[in-house]
């Protein structure tokens, strides 16, 4: 039988790619034109193209990619170029109701004329007090007013003047008295005393009487004819001002019907300013020194003086304005920051008068979805969902396709003070939502209406597969973000470097990260040390020590754990052998940085019921991916020694001086080579160190962190001194994820360390024993010497030892072994 051939070293080039500067064509990244579209993001973008193209309902869109790729701003930048291409949405402005005062009524105009709409009513309204008081100053007026009162006096004093002459005719007189009007007798033109009016005689009082009775009904009738009078000169004063102000309002309005008119929202409205204005003519006849003369209120804190108050209700709200320039062309693209419910759908604001808190509709104020009504509004998932009834905002406005201003308080149902309730306003948006792919799975799964209103997901790839044409393309990306950044330009080792950085950020040699933020802040570190040695272009030393720098900042752990294996402290050996003992990798993870850790792991074998015991999930430290793995173990030994034989040993396995949770499937190979030294009796050489996963039929499975593993473990002999026989075993499906740290690189290639790929137990154990592994024969046996075989010898003798020790004590097991 051909002997199984050994796993060998792995050479520099398989350790780390490394981008040869010297491909691009370039001198230095400015004369690099941005990519036409998101690099590698393809599915993306037609996911979003779809998303603003389909015009039914529910069509939202929501993006999802890990943070820090910088979908957020591309996205913005796409739908920047849709939306020069929409129109420009109307102008919405918000105008008292006439009719109902809490209900101020919205109105669309064509895209850029709100303000200039609000403009002309505001100058209309000082034309129309300019004109007012002209032509209510007028001598002609003031003539036609006083020949109105002049003649109701001369009416009223003729009827006293005729009654009084009859009166006198008759022997009476009328005099006012502080009761009012009353009729007296006269005798010789002088009013009667009363003691004199008792002595006159029965006939002749009797006569007096009649007489006084007579003309004090006629008086009756003249004073109340006076209001009546009054009234009607009221009312031909009402009838004087009204047709002034109808002459003024004509004059100041004119120009605003003729210029916004044609909308028949817009004409409706003015025809009730004309008809309001007509009543409330006198409003503009007073100035705020009037009011403070007359003992009025002050000014009104924030708002206008009192005496104007009434004028606020012409005034025009622009709660949405399209900007100048716009020629008809160009959807508005909001980015809420902050999605509370107000700046979600508005709010209407107070304002303090005479000790009260007050409002208009001059208070109403827009929220996201009005400013990017007619476009798109961008919102990060997370923060909308945080803010309290902001999420159920939204979803309302996209069921209804409005804009209803409502308060905290109206949504949860509790009393609410009277305020105002404006008109809606109709909604044509699409809403673009921001999340990693754990929110967006969460919403789909546990919001019951998410899926109706974002129909689209347009998911971002955080990687892009490294190949030859796509390094150039890599630049030039690359380019863009430092553009973005506001950095120096790269050279092209510059752009080397942070390509190889960029492979190695993603722990794979074939592909290169696309988390634009994190490598803009690489950047403009580097752009710091170049601005420190007065470079103009960022080169590869630069990069270099960029890189380190954030190494450095971050190393503080990783380097207590170091030092904690290098003063023994925590056992760790780089030399010699032992059997049942092997050393594991696991990587830690703090923050964004990830460093490897060493740790001892150990098996120990006695005679027991095929039982694997997992210590760290005894104690509750081990999670259930560690557990599997530990299972695996059982069905592994189960399945390639003695299969006609039950198991009879028990083992127990460890990482010691492990003081935290184990979790991951990457140590089920090292446990298993463990168990197997403690089974064969064979010893592991300790300058080696292990990961991989396995699975039942001994095959060594791919894992994360091969890089941050292999590095953890050189550290420590690189600390104790290289000898040329350390080195680390990884799974062979691992290769291609290396990107390993250039000291580590050079190490390797000089000989004083080594990487070895495998791709079974089998390979496995033959190096770190330097055993043979073994194969079965056609006999069905292993050769002699071999692991397999003394393994399998010894799980033997465990069992005959269990089989004789259960007929020892008479236990039923022993009948099974007859």
């Amino acid at each position: 039988m051909a002997a199984r051939r050994q796993p060998q070293p792995l050479g520099a080039e398989k350790l780390r790619r490394v981008c040869d500067p010297a491909r691009f064509r370039f001198s230095s990244t400015a004369s690099l034109r941005p990519p036409k579209s998101l690099l590698g993001q393809d599915r993306a973008i037609e996911a979003i193209e779809l998303a603003c193209d389909i015009e039914h309902d529910g069509f939202h869109l929501f993006v999802l990619g890990a943070p820090g790729c910088g979908m957020q701003d591309a996205v913005l930048r796409l739908l920047e170029r849709k939306a020069r291409e929409l129109p420009a949405p109307c102008d919405w402005i918000y105008v008292f109701n006439f009719e109902a005062h809490d209900k101020p009524n919205a109105i669309c105009l064509p895209p850029g004329r709100g303000n200039a709409f609000r403009d002309a009513m505001e100058t209309m309204i000082e034309d129309l007090r300019s004109i007012a008081r002209s032509l209510f100053e007028s001598e002609e007026y003031q003539n036609r007013r006083r020949n109105l009162e002049e003649g109701f006096k001369q009416t009223q004093d003729s009827a006293f003047q005729n009654l009084q002459k009859k009166a006198e005719s008759q022997g009476t007189t009328i005099v006012q008295t502080p009761a009012g009007f009353a009729v007296a007798p006269t005798k010789n033109g002088e009013v009667i005393k009363p003691e004199q009016f008792k002595a006159l005689g029965k006939a002749e009082k009797e006569k007096i009487e009649r007489t006084l009775t007579e003309i004090q009904r006629e008086l009756q009738d003249v004073l109340q004819a006076v209001p009546k009078m009054m009234t009607e000169v009221r009312r031909a004063v009402r009838d004087l001002d009204r047709e002034y102000a109808q002459i003024a309002i004509g004059q100041a309005i004119g120009d605003v019907t003729e210029a916004f008119g044609g909308t028949a929202e817009v004409a409706t409205y003015l025809e009730a300013v004309r008809e309001d204005l007509a009543k409330n003519i006198h409003a503009f006849l007073v100035t705020p020194e009037m009011m403070q003369q007359e003992g009025g209120p002050g000014p009104m804190q924030g708002g206008a003086p009192g005496g104007e108050v009434q004028l606020r209700r012409y005034k025009v709200n622009v709660v949405v304005s399209s900007p100048k320039g716009t020629n008809g062309k160009g959807a508005p693209i909001v980015r809420d920051e902050n999605p509370a419910l107000g700046s979600v759908v508005g709010r209407i604001e107070h304002i303090s008068q005479m000790g009260a808190l007050v409002t208009d509709f001059t208070l109403i104020k827009p929220g996201s979805l009005h400013r990017a009504n007619g476009g798109f509004l961008l919102v990060d998932a997370r923060k909308v969902l945080m803010q309290p009834f902001a999420w159920e905002a939204l979803k309302r406005a996209l069921k209804n396709r409005h804009v209803k201003i409502e308060t905290a308080a109206e949504f949860a149902g509790a009393f609410s003070t009277m305020s105002l309730d404006p008109e809606p306003i109709p909604l044509d948006i699409k809403v673009v939502l921001f999340g990693d792919h754990m929110l967006y799975y969460m919403l789909s799964t546990k919001e019951p209406e998410f899926a109706e209103y974002f129909k689209v997901e347009a998911e971002f790839n955080e990687v892009l597969t490294r190949n030859r044409s796509a390094e150039p393309q890599y630049a030039a990306w690359l380019a863009e973000v430092a553009r973005c950044a506001g950095v120096r330009p790269l050279d092209p080792s510059g752009v080397g470097a942070v390509i190889d950085h960029s492979a190695r950020m993603v722990s794979d040699s074939e592909r290169l990260s696309l988390q634009s933020d994190v490598l803009s802040d690489l950047m403009r570190e580097a752009d710091h040390w170049a601005r420190k040695d007065g470079a103009e272009l960022i080169d590869s030393t630069h990069v270099a020590t960029a890189i380190a720098g954030r190494r450095r900042r971050a190393d503080r752990m990783r380097e207590r754990q170091m030092e904690a294996i290098e003063r023994e402290i925590v056992m760790v050996d780089t030399s010699g052998t032992t059997i049942g003992q092997i050393n594991g990798l696991s990587v830690l993870q703090i923050a964004d940085y990830s460093f490897g850790k060493p740790s001892r792991v150990t098996a120990s074998v006695r005679m027991g019921t095929g039982q694997v015991v997992d210590i760290e999930r005894e104690v509750e430290l081990g999670g259930p991916l560690h557990s599997k793995g530990v299972l695996i173990l059982s069905a592994y030994i189960a399945a390639h020694y003695t299969k006609d034989i039950p198991l009879a040993f028990a083992a127990s396995l460890v990482f010691e001086q492990s003081y935290g949770g184990v979790d991951g499937d990457s140590a089920s190979s090292t446990e298993l080579y463990a168990l197997l030294s403690a089974l064969s009796g064979v010893p592991i050489k300790q300058s080696f160190a292990v990961t991989g996963s396995v699975n039942q039929h001994g095959q060594v499975q791919a894992i994360g962190g091969a890089n941050q593993k292999i590095e953890g473990f050189f550290d420590l002999c690189a600390s104790r001194g290289l000898t040329g026989k350390q080195g680390v075993m990884i799974p062979a499906s691992n290769v291609q994820h290396l990107m390993l740290r250039e000291d580590v690189v050079e190490a390797c290639e000089a000989g004083r360390f080594a990487i070895y790929p495998v791709s079974t137990i089998d390979q496995g154990i033959e190096l770190l024993t330097g055993v043979a592994a073994g194969e079965r024969a056609s006999d069905g046996g292993y050769p002699a010497g071999t692991i397999n075989r003394l393994v399998e010898d010894r799980l033997i003798g465990l069992a005959e030892a269990r089989r004789d020790f259960m007929k020892g004590t008479g236990g039923m097991e022993g009948q099974a072994y007859g």
